[in-house]
């Protein structure tokens, strides 16, 4: 490339990241004071002006930190964050805007709300969450883990399409969620009862001014004045460092990675092993983040640890007697744990459950096998309600009955703890929480239905939702788990049928149709009651006939269906095709009949 080329070259870049550049002003509120924050003044920041906001006596007491004001500044033309602690407070946030916000706010894009609103109450059988029924109409709406995957879809959408103009939000919404906004407003320097790190800050106020989609961003952080110092810290402090994610989950990381390295046989004896972790990212850091033991010693003790709890096998190498070469293969539970990927440091309590569970499996309902695939990192984050606990296990047939008499949960134990009384019984803590979590479960399975779930046990919907989404993916490790185990045989046709119970939580006649692409438990049953009711159905239907069957339905989700339909009822006829072909394939060592 010539010289002037090149000076072209530079010249066009330079000017594409001057035009996609979006300035992200910072400012500080204290009181009725904004401050911007300037890293050249003494004090880190400078006075930028005085709210003027007409407030009454109720909405001063209402709104402390002038929400109102801030928000009405930018909203309903331009999009507004209002990053929240706590989930409840998200809520409480936007039905207390609303309540202050103009009559005008309602007709913004007021048909496109009603639609959004005839939405979330389709895609939940009926349902419709009472605070979003009051906050959509102004363009309003909270976004926590409490919505479902479906009313967060729908919510992000319509603020992607400007219908929605403001979220009250966690801060969870600043990761992995592409949602910009004109103005950003943190309601305080914290997270739960955490104050803020300097890298969750710049998480949180990056939302503001995208390239390409706004030409301003602006952050506002609301503070009190007892907090000033630590944010004026919080700003000006560099961002924390970045360490190795072996740090943070020291052992159970490393044991888990050598699991993978020998059961994917990338390195199989403590040379190989120690000279792959001298080249990740924890090894370049072991001078920083190693104190007392050394990258070597710790590489002893993990390979030791997993051959102690029979993961591994150690044996010796007969080219070399160094202990360096000597050789590590995988046993079959070490296979049977890599290949389920089930956490280290639950392996061998999952063994002994599911070798339990063989002693006296309950087969007259599911709540055994529920049991079994409840996820054990669930289990420790259970705050039962006793009350509910006790309402559920009174209400228990007999078989049901049975399978918490094997775990050892008794009615008289559970009716103690809803009355407060002492318990003299010792019961495990996690086997308690573990069953109350699949009377869950079992209630949605049986109702599918997650509003009336979230009503009978008073868990958020969400809440619900991802204990079902996790309880999914652990049964399908535990059917991985037992595929390795021959002693476990009797387990594998049971957790596929269960597997495929808890991933689409339908009534059975409903899940061939959910496994077509576009297809949620809502269109399912529409599907259903319409007469399409198998993939032939699907895949045999004519687009344009499904649109004028199916509410709500466009032109490109039913083409996209019957395109799904047939691809999946292919796949299967070609499935089906191969294991004929295999029946009918005469072994070359059996003798023919005229021999």
């Amino acid at each position: 490339m010539s010289r002037t080329c090149r000076s072209s070259f530079k010249q066009s870049i330079t000017a594409i990241s001057l035009d996609q550049y979006v300035e992200l002003k910072e400012y500080l509120k204290i009181n009725h004071t904004i401050y911007a924050v300037d890293s050249k003044a003494e004090s880190g920041m400078t006075f930028s002006r005085l709210l003027h906001y007409k407030y009454s006596d109720s909405l001063k007491k209402m709104d402390p930190d002038h929400l109102v004001a801030l928000v009405t500044e930018v909203i309903p033309n331009y999009s507004c964050l209002v990053f929240c602690p706590s989930k409840k407070n998200c809520e409480n946030v936007a039905e207390m805007l609303c309540k202050f916000l103009k009559k005008e706010y309602l007709k913004h894009k007021e048909k496109e709300k009603c639609e959004l609103i005839n939405n979330l109450r389709s895609i939940s059988g009926g349902h419709l969450c009472p605070v979003l029924k009051r906050t959509v109409p102004f363009g309003v709406a909270y976004h926590h883990s409490g919505l479902t995957s479906e009313e967060r879809k729908l919510l992000e959408e319509a603020y992607s399409t400007g219908v929605l103009c403001l979220f009250a939000c966690t801060s969870t919404l600043a990761t992995g969620i592409n949602l910009p906004a004109r103005r950003v407003i943190l309601r305080a320097p914290y997270v739960a009862k955490e104050f803020l790190k300097r890298s969750q800050y710049k998480q949180m106020i990056g939302r503001a001014g995208r390239a390409g989609i706004d030409t301003i961003g602006e952050s506002i952080l609301i503070l009190q004045e007892k907090d000033k110092q630590k944010v004026l810290e919080l700003i000006s402090r560099p961002p924390e460092n970045c360490y190795s994610h072996l740090v943070q989950e020291f052992n159970k990381g490393i044991q888990t990675l050598f699991l993978s390295l020998i059961g994917l046989k990338i390195a199989t004896n403590l040379g190989d092993i120690y000279r792959f972790m001298n080249g990740t990212f924890f090894g370049v850091q072991q001078k920083i983040l190693l104190k007392e033991k050394s990258l070597w010693k710790i590489t002893v003790e993990s390979l030791r640890y997993l051959t102690e709890k029979g993961l591994l096998q150690k044996c010796p190498n007969p080219e070399s007697e160094e202990e360096l070469h000597c050789n590590f293969h995988i046993t079959k539970l070490g296979k049977a744990s890599f290949k389920g990927t089930i956490d280290l440091a639950y392996c061998d309590i999952l063994y002994r459950d599911l070798k339990k569970g063989l002693e006296g499996l309950v087969l007259e309902n599911l709540l055994h096998l529920i049991y079994l695939t409840t996820p054990y990192d669930l289990v420790s984050q259970c705050d039962p309600d006793w009350m509910i606990y006790f309402r559920q296990i009174s209400q228990l047939s007999p078989a049901e009955q049975n399978v918490a008499s094997l775990l050892g949960v008794s009615e008289s134990y559970i009716a103690k703890k809803a009355s407060g009384q002492a318990t003299r019984k010792k019961v495990d803590k996690d086997t308690v929480n573990r069953l109350y979590l699949s009377f869950v479960l079992h209630a949605l399975l049986k109702e599918t239905n997650v509003w009336n779930v979230s009503e009978k046990f008073n868990l958020p919907r969400g809440s619900i939702q991802n204990l079902l989404t996790a309880a999914a993916s652990f049964s399908s490790s535990v059917l991985h788990f037992c595929e390795e185990l021959e002693e476990f045989w009797v387990y594998r046709a049971l957790l596929v049928e269960l597997t495929k119970k808890l991933t689409y939580c339908v009534k059975a006649e409903l899940i061939p149709l959910m496994e077509v692409t576009g297809v949620l438990e809502g269109r399912a049953k529409q599907l259903y009651s319409t007469g399409y009711r198998s993939l032939m159905h699907l895949a045999n239907a004519d687009p344009d006939v499904l649109i004028k069957t199916i509410d709500h339905l466009s032109r490109r989700q039913a083409r996209q269906i019957v395109s799904s339909a047939k691809m999946l009822l292919q796949e299967k006829a070609e499935a089906l095709q191969e294991e004929v072909e295999e029946l009918l394939r005469v072994p070359t060592d059996v003798p023919s009949a005229k021999a």
